[in-house]
Order: structure tokens, then C-alpha cells, then sequence
């Protein structure tokens, strides 16, 4: 029962869209303007960097806490004490990337899930996720395409969380469930890419 709240809770949560509130605050609603993607990259394209910045913050804590909620959770229910990470960590982990792209709050049209993914990476993978912050840096500043960057970082997140962090099992199979959801999220992003079309973020 513990399990089951803290997967839909972390969902609720991962439906909060932060983008969308942070740019009414700012008379705009970001799902008509720009890409109309519900995210940190079109509030820094259409908004600002100020507002792009506390989307990106919004934004992971829920991964953040989405993964707590789920390793608190395991640890609750368990006959002796928990020391190790919970494999439901990165269940509850993958109910808040969920939660961003499809929000019950916002008619299920969410975000690519890439800063909430990046949440549960902090939680339960630190290490990778630093590695995986700083791919999506340098690719950003050589191509100057969040999507790029962003499919390049997640796709180095597997073979990262299993070499360095011994990623297995249950876990591993949340994690790369997660995994294939941003990528999939970025669909458009990719047609557009291979016309020559996909737009840039400022420097």
C-alpha cells in the first residue's frame, strides 16, 4: 500500500509543469508560443533565462523527490532496516518523469522530461548524473541545441549507472524505462533536427 501511494504521488507531483505556471506569471502561455513544449528549453527561448532557471529547478526536485517518496516508502515497509537504495526508488522516479510528460493537471500534455529525469538521476545515481550534467553542457555549448544535448547526456545514462554505480536488476529496468521515455518525448525534436530545422537556445 506504501508502494502504491508513493508511485501516485510521485506521478501528482511530476504533473506539477512548472513551465507553465512560471511563464503565466510572465503573460505567457507556453504552450502557443515557440515549440509549445511545456519546458525549460522554450521558457529560455520565449521567456528568459531567469524563468528558464527556476523551471529547470522546478523541474528536478520533482524527480528529486518523486524517487525519495519511493525509496522512503520501501524502507517503511520493510522488515528490517534498509540501507541500500530501493529499486522502488527509481519506480517512483519513473512515475514523476511520467507524470511531466503526460500531467493529469494539464490534459496530459507534458514536457520531454528531461530535468525531471535528471532529479531522479541525483537521487539515486549521483555520480552518473553529474557525468550526464556535464555531456549536456559541453553539447549544448558545441551545438547549441538543447535536444541534441539532451538525447546525447540521456542516452550515455544506462551504460554510465551500470559501470560506475552498478545499476542492476528491477532498478535498472525503471531506469531504462525512464530512459526511452524522454528519448521518445523528443520524437519531434528529431524529425526536426534531420530537416535542418530544430531551433537553437540563446547564449
Amino acid at each position: 500500500m506504501l508502494i502504491a501511494l508513493a508511485l501516485l504521488a510521485a506521478y501528482l507531483i511530476g504533473s506539477v509543469n512548472f513551465a507553465v505556471f512560471i511563464a503565466k506569471l510572465h503573460g505567457v502561455d507556453i504552450r502557443e508560443e515557440g515549440s509549445g513544449n511545456p519546458g525549460m528549453s522554450n521558457v529560455l527561448r520565449t521567456v528568459g533565462k531567469g524563468p528558464a532557471a527556476a523551471v529547470l529547478v522546478g523541474d528536478t526536485l520533482k524527480g528529486v523527490l518523486g524517487a525519495y517518496l519511493g525509496h522512503v516508502a520501501a524502507a517503511s515497509g520493510a522488515t528490517a532496516p534498509v540501507v541500500e537504495l530501493s529499486h522502488w526508488a527509481f519506480a517512483a522516479g519513473l512515475a514523476a518523469v511520467v507524470g511531466h510528460c503526460f500531467p493529469v493537471f494539464h490534459r496530459f500534455r507534458g514536457g520531454r522530461g528531461v530535468a525531471t529525469g535528471l532529479g531522479v538521476l541525483l537521487f539515486t545515481v549521483p555520480l552518473t548524473a553529474l557525468i550526464v550534467v556535464a555531456v549536456w553542457a559541453l553539447t549544448a555549448k558545441l551545438t547549441k541545441t538543447a535536444s541534441i544535448s539532451s538525447l546525447l547526456a540521456v542516452s550515455a545514462t544506462v551504460p554510465l549507472a551500470v559501470w560506475l554505480e552498478d545499476v542492476s536488476g528491477a532498478a535498472l529496468v525503471w531506469l531504462a524505462a525512464a530512459i526511452a521515455l524522454v528519448v521518445g518525448r523528443h520524437k519531434d525534436n528529431i524529425v526536426r533536427m534531420v530537416r535542418g530545422q530544430e531551433s537553437k537556445v540563446p547564449t
